[in-house]
């Protein structure tokens, strides 16, 4: 049940019989010859792959996140920290003052997960609220996955390549990039990360099969799933 596509007659219904939702938060951000809003593709089809057969509302991704240090490739867009906790924590006030209390939050970007401890603020000041963080990409089940493929895999790299974060007639790479360890990215600027990354690939292939791709995302959205059926007591 994607809210975009329901009334909030259709959702006082359901709240009459569950309290359940998602929230996908996703990012605006530059990886390499894939779409800038990979992120927020990724979250919010996990989530909407993973809730279809339940009835659980899927909320619109976040579209902007925490990502400074991609300053450098344009068309990337940063909040501050303090702006993105307020906003994530409004949301959830929102979501808590119209009945929500069991929101299972599908983030796709590594550099939201400083905003975990608002989640643990908001279910303190909030009785009976319940919040899940769930990195999907690198949950167990779903990083086995992925690096029974290839153990090079990374940021723009083959295993955020999907159908839909490719963009038409936009060929990339077909040799393995070099890996890029995270340690030396972590002490630069936004130039200076470009200056090491180049294109944005972290490094690793670019493209795997589409077979290969399927039987991850097939992973995901299971793991995704066993989360929102999960025993909430």
């Amino acid at each position: 049940m994607k809210i975009s596509e329901s009334s909030w007659f259709d959702i006082e219904a359901y709240l009459q019989t569950d309290d359940r939702c998602i929230l996908p938060l996703g990012s605006t951000e530059q990886h390499a010859h894939l779409s800038l809003s990979v992120d927020s593709i990724l979250s919010e089809k996990i989530a909407t792959d993973a809730a279809a057969p339940l009835g659980v509302p899927v909320f619109p991704a976040v579209p902007y996140g925490l990502t400074p240090y991609f300053m450098a490739f344009p068309g990337t867009v940063s909040l501050k920290l303090s702006t993105y906790a307020a906003l994530v924590r409004d949301i959830l006030d929102s979501l808590y003052d119209t009945g929500f209390r069991r929101v299972l939050i599908v983030n796709g970007h590594g550099g939201n997960s400083p905003v975990q401890p608002v989640c643990a603020e908001w279910m303190q000041a909030r009785p009976g609220a319940r919040c899940r963080f769930h990195d999907w990409w690198r949950a167990p089940r779903t990083w086995a996955a992925v690096q029974a493929v290839d153990p090079v895999a990374s940021h723009a790299s083959w295993m955020e390549n999907f159908l839909w974060t490719r963009l038409p007639g936009r060929p990339v790479p077909p040799e393995q990039k070099p890996y890029v360890e995270f340690d030396r990215l972590r002490d630069r600027n936004a130039q200076g990360v470009r200056d090491l990354i180049g294109d944005g690939n972290y490094g690793g292939h670019y493209q795997k099969p589409d077979d290969q791709m399927d039987g991850i995302w097939q992973v995901a959205v299971a793991e995704t799933r066993a989360l929102i059926e999960g025993d909430w007591a």
